[in-house]
Protein backbone atom coordinates (compact mmCIF):
# COMPACT_ATOMS: atom_id res chain seq x y z
CA UNK A 1 0.00 0.00 0.00
CA UNK A 2 1.65 3.43 -0.76
CA UNK A 3 1.19 6.56 1.36
CA UNK A 4 2.15 8.39 -1.92
CA UNK A 5 1.05 11.61 -2.83
CA UNK A 6 2.92 12.74 -5.26
CA UNK A 7 9.94 8.75 -5.14
CA UNK A 8 21.91 3.32 -5.68
CA UNK A 9 24.10 3.95 -3.41
CA UNK A 10 23.71 0.38 -1.20
CA UNK A 11 24.18 1.57 2.28
CA UNK A 12 22.09 2.86 5.60
CA UNK A 13 23.00 4.84 8.50
CA UNK A 14 21.07 4.66 11.82
CA UNK A 15 19.82 8.18 13.22
CA UNK A 16 18.57 8.16 16.55
CA UNK A 17 16.41 4.69 15.88
CA UNK A 18 15.80 5.39 12.29
CA UNK A 19 17.31 4.45 9.43
CA UNK A 20 18.30 7.08 6.74
CA UNK A 21 18.31 5.51 3.10
CA UNK A 22 21.11 6.31 0.74
CA UNK A 23 19.95 6.71 -2.97
CA UNK A 24 21.28 7.51 -6.19
CA UNK A 25 19.55 9.09 -9.34
CA UNK A 26 21.03 7.67 -12.50
CA UNK A 27 19.70 10.66 -14.94
CA UNK A 28 19.10 14.33 -14.26
CA UNK A 29 16.09 15.34 -13.03
CA UNK A 30 14.64 19.04 -11.65
CA UNK A 31 11.78 19.10 -10.06
CA UNK A 32 8.96 22.14 -11.16
CA UNK A 33 4.99 23.21 -11.04
CA UNK A 34 3.55 20.30 -12.47
CA UNK A 35 0.29 20.20 -14.45
CA UNK A 36 -0.67 17.13 -12.57
CA UNK A 37 -0.48 18.37 -8.92
CA UNK A 38 1.78 20.69 -7.04
CA UNK A 39 5.34 19.64 -8.29
CA UNK A 40 6.45 17.00 -10.74
CA UNK A 41 9.65 15.67 -11.49
CA UNK A 42 10.89 16.13 -14.72
CA UNK A 43 13.53 14.41 -16.70
CA UNK A 44 16.39 16.82 -18.20
CA UNK A 45 17.68 14.17 -21.03
CA UNK A 46 16.30 11.03 -22.82
CA UNK A 47 15.39 7.83 -20.37
CA UNK A 48 15.60 4.64 -21.91
CA UNK A 49 12.60 2.15 -21.72
CA UNK A 50 13.26 -0.19 -18.70
CA UNK A 51 16.19 1.83 -17.34
CA UNK A 52 16.47 2.39 -13.81
CA UNK A 53 15.87 5.96 -12.91
CA UNK A 54 16.91 5.91 -9.21
CA UNK A 55 16.40 4.90 -5.51
CA UNK A 56 13.86 6.98 -3.53
CA UNK A 57 15.32 9.25 -0.45
CA UNK A 58 14.23 8.97 3.03
CA UNK A 59 13.96 7.15 6.17
CA UNK A 60 12.73 3.81 7.20
CA UNK A 61 9.83 4.37 10.02
CA UNK A 62 7.47 1.68 11.30
CA UNK A 63 4.12 1.60 10.28
CA UNK A 64 2.73 2.87 13.79
CA UNK A 65 4.88 6.11 13.38
CA UNK A 66 4.08 6.11 9.30
CA UNK A 67 0.34 6.70 10.91
CA UNK A 68 0.72 9.24 13.46
CA UNK A 69 3.01 11.13 10.50
CA UNK A 70 -0.40 11.03 8.31
CA UNK A 71 -2.91 11.71 11.04
CA UNK A 72 -0.72 14.56 12.19
CA UNK A 73 -0.63 16.18 8.14
CA UNK A 74 -4.28 16.15 7.77
CA UNK A 75 -4.81 15.93 4.08
CA UNK A 76 -1.95 17.47 3.57
CA UNK A 77 1.16 16.22 0.60
CA UNK A 78 2.86 13.32 2.23
CA UNK A 79 5.41 10.74 0.17
CA UNK A 80 5.67 7.29 1.80
CA UNK A 81 5.82 3.78 0.59
CA UNK A 82 4.89 0.86 2.34
CA UNK A 83 7.76 -1.44 2.62
CA UNK A 84 7.34 -5.42 2.65
CA UNK A 85 8.36 -5.93 5.90
CA UNK A 86 5.63 -3.62 7.96
CA UNK A 87 8.15 -0.57 7.81
CA UNK A 88 7.51 2.34 5.43
CA UNK A 89 9.79 4.73 3.63
CA UNK A 90 9.01 8.13 4.35
CA UNK A 91 10.03 10.10 1.43
CA UNK A 92 9.92 13.48 3.45
CA UNK A 93 12.94 13.35 5.35
CA UNK A 94 16.26 12.94 3.64
CA UNK A 95 14.90 13.01 0.41
CA UNK A 96 15.12 13.40 -3.27
CA UNK A 97 13.87 14.42 -6.69
CA UNK A 98 12.20 11.18 -6.75
CA UNK A 99 9.83 12.27 -4.63
CA UNK A 100 7.52 14.16 -6.90
CA UNK A 101 6.67 11.84 -9.45
CA UNK A 102 3.24 12.09 -9.76
CA UNK A 103 0.39 9.73 -9.92
CA UNK A 104 -0.88 8.95 -13.73
CA UNK A 105 -3.51 6.20 -15.29
CA UNK A 106 -0.94 6.34 -18.13
CA UNK A 107 2.84 5.86 -16.64
CA UNK A 108 5.72 6.33 -17.82
CA UNK A 109 7.59 4.34 -14.85
CA UNK A 110 6.90 2.06 -12.39
CA UNK A 111 7.88 1.81 -8.87
CA UNK A 112 9.72 -1.59 -7.22
CA UNK A 113 10.21 -2.02 -3.52
CA UNK A 114 13.48 -4.19 -3.36
CA UNK A 115 14.22 -5.04 0.43
CA UNK A 116 14.52 -1.30 2.05
CA UNK A 117 14.72 0.45 -1.51
CA UNK A 118 11.82 1.82 -3.42
CA UNK A 119 13.10 2.19 -6.95
CA UNK A 120 12.19 3.93 -9.94
CA UNK A 121 12.34 2.15 -14.09
CA UNK A 122 11.70 4.05 -17.35
CA UNK A 123 8.51 1.60 -19.03
CA UNK A 124 9.13 3.29 -22.32
CA UNK A 125 11.53 5.82 -23.33
CA UNK A 126 11.09 9.09 -21.61
CA UNK A 127 11.55 11.90 -23.17
CA UNK A 128 13.82 15.40 -22.25
CA UNK A 129 11.30 17.75 -20.64
CA UNK A 130 8.89 15.04 -19.66
CA UNK A 131 6.95 14.49 -16.32
CA UNK A 132 7.85 11.28 -14.46
CA UNK A 133 4.86 9.35 -13.42
CA UNK A 134 3.53 6.26 -11.83
CA UNK A 135 0.55 4.88 -11.50
CA UNK A 136 0.75 4.68 -7.18
CA UNK A 137 -1.87 1.59 -7.21
CA UNK A 138 -3.27 1.24 -3.88
CA UNK A 139 -3.29 3.77 -1.84
CA UNK A 140 -4.50 4.94 1.74
CA UNK A 141 -6.79 7.19 -0.36
CA UNK A 142 -9.10 4.29 -0.64
CA UNK A 143 -10.13 5.53 -4.29
CA UNK A 144 -11.57 8.16 -2.91
CA UNK A 145 -9.25 10.81 -3.97
CA UNK A 146 -10.17 12.57 -7.50
CA UNK A 147 -7.42 11.80 -10.00
CA UNK A 148 -5.97 14.66 -11.98
CA UNK A 149 -3.64 13.42 -14.42
CA UNK A 150 -5.65 14.39 -17.58
CA UNK A 151 -5.00 10.36 -19.02
CA UNK A 152 -7.67 9.65 -21.60
CA UNK A 153 -7.60 6.47 -20.03
CA UNK A 154 -7.64 8.24 -16.63
CA UNK A 155 -9.73 5.79 -13.93
CA UNK A 156 -10.80 9.30 -12.24
CA UNK A 157 -9.36 8.43 -8.55
CA UNK A 158 -6.75 7.55 -6.44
Amino acid sequence: MLYFHYIIHIGCHLFTGVMAMQYNIYYPLTVTKSSIDGLGAYTCCNIPARKKIGSLGGVIISKREANKRVKALQNKSIAMVELWNGKVLDASINSNALRYINHCCTPNTYMRVCGYYVEFYALRTVVAGEELTCDYGATHHDGKRPCTCGSVQCRGFI
